[in-house]
């Protein structure tokens, strides 16, 4: 029922929609000649007292002489479980062995745990520093991203410069985390790919008086309106039955993102200073807030994101 649910929001997306013909719920199989290396730690100075583990998907055409897209998903263990919903190792190599996209090195990293190794008996469960990583609207986590997490991977494997070739995605607060890398350093990453994303108050902290003093990401959607067009590709999921609480209700926030990013495009076309234009595309399904109706997605998803690349 659910691949039936996606298959008939695919063809009614609008004209940007994925490609109906994509079989979303196909089995993807994965090839053994390519490499998921780690675990590996990273300690965060931006993060004192934290740690993260991190793999690099290596795809079996890496070649150092022609850098590889880049590819970096958050909650990493949730990504590269092989039981799970999305199981990105076995999607890249589906994609890359069918020539649907070009070679991508994939990076797959936890958030911060407040402890001096990372626990393996952690399992799937969230590390107890992904509130203030990934639902802080600061730009923290993107200077981790950059100039910690990357250099780190760097000095084993090369990867594109190209902010075109480079997209960063997740899932519920792992979305809104790589929506806020993407949006502050566009000249770092040029995608996201966002699911059930969390744009809702989980970041909002108020002071002693009720005056905010962080706030969430459901000020984004203000803040796109307000803001110069950034030259981004962005794919967005969400599902009707998605989560309604105290933080807020993440399906009417993923619209209110849908809408603030073609408002602002159909503002510029109005503006002769800028030719920029945000690339859009989403699929609303009946979901609830799980990784399900993402891992359903992915492949077509990421053929978007990189249509066109060879």
């Amino acid at each position: 029922m659910r691949a039936a649910l996606i298959a008939a929001a695919m063809i009614t997306a609008g004209p940007s929609a994925l490609h109906a013909a994509t079989p979303p719920s196909q089995p993807v199989t994965a090839r053994t000649s390519s490499q998921l290396q780690g675990p590996f730690e990273l300690h965060s100075r931006v993060y004192p007292g934290t740690v993260r583990r991190y793999w690099v998907y290596v795809p079996a055409d890496y070649d150092p002489a022609r850098p590889p897209n880049l590819l970096i998903f958050q909650d990493g263990q949730r990504a590269v479980n092989p039981s799970g919903s999305l199981r990105l190792p076995a999607v890249l190599d589906d994609l890359i062995g069918r020539h649907d996209i070009p070679s991508t090195l994939g990076i797959f990293v936890t958030p911060g745990h407040r402890a001096a190794h990372y626990p393996d008996d952690l399992g799937m469960n969230n590390p107890d520093h992904r509130v203030e990583e990934y639902d802080s609207i600061s730009d923290d986590y993107a200077r981790l991203t950059l100039n910690e997490l990357l250099p780190a991977v760097a000095t084993r494997w090369r990867f594109t410069s190209d902010p075109r070739r480079r997209a960063i995605g997740g899932t519920s607060s792992g979305a809104i985390a790589a929506w806020t890398v993407a949006w502050r350093h566009p000249n770092a990453f040029g995608n996201v790919l966002s699911f059930i994303g969390s744009y809702t108050s989980i970041g909002l902290k108020l002071g002693a008086n009720g005056t905010p003093v962080a706030y969430g990401g459901d000020t984004y959607p203000a803040l796109i309106r307000k803001s110069p067009i950034k030259p981004l590709r962005i794919f967005l999921q969400d599902g009707r039955n998605d989560l309604d609480n105290e933080h807020g209700n993440w399906f009417l926030a993923n619209q209110q993102m849908l809408k603030a990013l073609e408002w602002a495009n159909a503002h510029a076309a109005s503006d002769e200073k800028t030719d920029a234009r945000y690339e859009i595309n989403h699929v609303w399904t009946d979901g609830v807030h799980s990784d399900a109706d993402a891992g359903a997605l992915l492949p077509a998803a990421v053929r978007w994101i990189w249509r066109g690349q060879r």
